[in-house]
């Protein structure tokens, strides 16, 4: 049954279209409040009144005129659609979810990490954006197997699966996926055009034009959009008597140009404070090992300068083990499960790092790390940023100075060893570095 109601959002917001496209295609009816004086980006959605509805305070966000709310778009998009978008059956709709969710888990970060700084909201990143670039190109090669035969992903008709996963990959095709990167994902780019150009998504979107040369970051740009520090006032050791008639020429400022809202959520959030800035200083420079690790053999260099520099009161070894193995299928989904860790954990890379392994093979496998951490405590639960996936793996504490943690390290670090804790064959690892 289509419903009637109103949603809250800052323009342009690529999750609002989401429901705002499921919408059409339901005949719901959904008024877009995106500016005052219904709805001010930054002030009404921080207002108590908004936060009783939508505690989080995050658009976009959805009131029925039946007095029903929801927030988070894929639940907003759910609600707003139909029963054809939602799937018909049991089958269906686990199939839709599937893709939902694989757009949020495995499209969106990436897709972040690499169009964000192009657009002049995050800073650029090598090593982060050429990983990024790699794990788009997995993504790709996935819906592009997928499409090989099918006009949609799910069924006949589209369903929120497109709807999510088009929406997911719009910025990447209007930013960076140029002709030359695109060109290997015929599939994707077919079932891309052929939904973009569908009157139910064109009347969200409008006119999609594709990426025909890659954007690259703009440091101008980010520093343009970088909240301005005010200068302290330097005390003049003289001041000079004016004449009481001279007035002062009044001084014309350059105005930056404006941020969209999109860009001002993110540019004006404060500075998070450092987890680690309580720690003393430790002689142990991880960055070195690092240096150590990636440029000269694991057995014969890496490791003995690892030991013979760690220090154990100002750093710790820690044990992950992925909770749920029966929930692994594929390996390259399971491989993307810890590429998507390690990319939502940028921030932690300076006091971090990690070897992580994916063991059996595809239906058969499990995941499991050795973790050095700045500190002794768990350094996911030391900033929310951090705590997405890390529920997921259960954490033990080693004893560095037990023939335990040695071997364990040795076997990780070099993925190579008995690894008689797992019982199954080693596959492949993954560095956090």
């Amino acid at each position: 049954m289509a419903v009637t109601g109103t949603l809250y959002t800052y323009p342009d917001n690529w999750r609002a279209f989401k429901a705002l496209i499921a919408a059409q295609f339901s005949g719901s009816t959904v008024r877009l409040q995106t500016a005052p004086p219904h709805f001010h980006f930054g002030q009404t959605n921080r207002s108590p009144a908004f936060l009783h509805k939508f505690p989080l305070g995050k658009v976009p966000a959805f009131e029925g005129d039946d007095g029903f709310c929801v927030f988070e778009s894929n639940a907003i998009a759910h609600y707003v659609g139909d029963e054809t978008l939602r799937g018909a059956t049991p089958e269906l709709a686990a199939r839709v979810l599937q893709w939902v969710s694989f757009a949020d888990s495995e499209i969106v970060p990436p897709a972040s990490t690499w169009v964000f700084p192009t657009l002049g909201i995050m800073q650029y990143n090598k090593q982060a954006t050429e990983f990024a670039k790699e794990e788009v190109k997995k993504v790709l090669t996935v819906l592009d197997e997928h499409l090989k035969t099918r006009t949609y992903l799910v069924g006949e008709r589209v369903t929120l699966a497109d709807i999510t996963v088009l929406c997911s990959l719009l910025w990447l095709y209007r930013q960076v996926l140029d002709v030359s990167f695109r060109q290997p994902y015929t599939n994707v780019n077919r079932w891309f055009v052929t939904c973009v150009n569908q009157r139910e998504f064109r009347s969200v979107l409008g006119e999609v034009k594709l990426c025909e040369k890659m954007a690259q970051f703009d440091a101008k740009k980010f520093a343009e959009l970088q909240p301005k520090k005010e200068a302290p006032k330097k005390e003049k050791a003289v001041k000079e008597a004016r004449p009481a008639q001279e007035k002062k020429e009044p001084v014309v400022k350059d105005e930056p140009e404006p941020m969209d809202a999109c860009d001002q959520a993110l540019s004006s959030e404060p500075k998070a404070k450092d987890p680690f800035a309580h720690l003393p200083k430790s002689a142990f420079v991880l960055d070195e090992f690092k240096r150590k690790y990636s440029n000269e053999d694991t057995v014969s260099v890496a490791l003995p300068y690892f030991w013979e520099h760690f220090d154990k009161d100002g750093w710790s070894v820690w044990y992950g083990e992925y909770r749920y193995p029966a929930e692994l299928s594929l390996v390259f989904m399971s491989c993307n499960l810890i590429s998507g860790m390690f990319q939502r954990l940028d921030k932690l890379r300076k006091n971090a790092f990690a070897s992580t392994i994916l063991f059996g093979d595809n239906n058969n496998s499990s995941i499991s790390g050795i973790w050095v951490f700045r500190g002794q405590d768990l350094a996911f639960e030391l900033s929310p940023d951090w705590q997405v996936d890390y529920e997921s793996y259960s954490w033990r504490k080693l004893d560095v100075d037990s023939e335990e943690c040695r071997v364990m390290v040795a076997e990780y670090f070099a993925w190579e060893g008995a690894f008689q804790h797992m019982g199954k064959a080693f596959n492949q690892g993954k560095i956090f570095k």
